[in-house]
């Protein structure tokens, strides 16, 4: 069975891509959580994931620690991880991989932080880019291929890949689009989505790199999170 290591589900955008995916096509796997304050330890992330980043998926001793790479691991061993069509995957492919390496100010204006409300003090201009672009993405697939997911009829790899952008709609009230609103929506009201949420709001970790990206965000209007305990 494969072995997927995550980091805490409040924060790690990245740990959710992986584990949404195998989750939702029904790939079994044994998930092991280390906290991010974990990488102060000795050996920290390295002690099972090369770059010292999570995730990482190991497969009888064999590690793979980019999340592109795990979903095509995974898509030479599991059917459904990319669109049979061959254009809807070759779009797939390149959204997720626009995704995987762009987006910079999205990620340093609005970090995740899934129980946290929060009124962003300023919408700078490369943000908006940022937005407007997934906003565009998310539309061309949809009504490329005829939905309701990003290439389709089933769920994939790209919509894994935007999953976490579905949060940040939440959590900082993104301007979108009504059907890029409604397919964040809708990508939320997966089943493993709701469970994921649910487990992050009930981490007591507080990791003060991320805490503090957070909080300089903007106006926190809500935590939702269970009481805090640092790491």
């Amino acid at each position: 069975m494969y072995t997927l290591y995550i980091a805490n589900k409040n924060y790690s955008s990245w740990s959710l891509r992986p584990w949404l995916l195998m989750r939702t096509l029904g790939i079994e796997f044994q998930e092991q959580l280390v906290p991010l304050g974990s990488r102060s330890e000795a050996g920290g992330f390295r002690r099972f994931s090369p770059s010292g980043k999570l995730p990482c998926l190991i497969d009888d001793g064999f590690v793979v620690w980019d999340t592109l790479a795990i979903a095509e691991y995974i898509a030479e061993h599991h059917p459904g991880v990319w669109p049979i069509d061959a254009k809807a995957r070759a779009w797939a492919r390149c959204a997720a991989a626009e995704m995987h390496s762009g987006f910079g100010s999205l990620r340093e204006r609005c970090p995740m932080s899934l129980g946290i409300r929060v009124r962003l003090d300023h919408v700078a201009p490369a943000l908006t880019r940022d937005i407007d672009r997934i906003d565009e993405l998310w539309c061309e697939g949809l009504s490329s291929f005829g939905g309701p997911f990003l290439a389709g009829e089933g769920f994939t790899a790209v919509d894994a890949f935007f999953a976490p952008v579905t949060f940040r709609a939440q959590i900082y009230s993104l301007a979108l689009s009504e059907p890029a609103a409604a397919y964040a929506e809708r990508v939320r009201s997966l089943p493993a989505m709701r469970d994921w949420y649910a487990a992050a709001l009930l981490e007591t970790w507080r990791e003060p790199e991320h805490e503090g990206e957070a909080e300089r965000a903007g106006f926190w209007l809500e935590d939702l999170r269970a009481s805090a305990t640092p790491v």
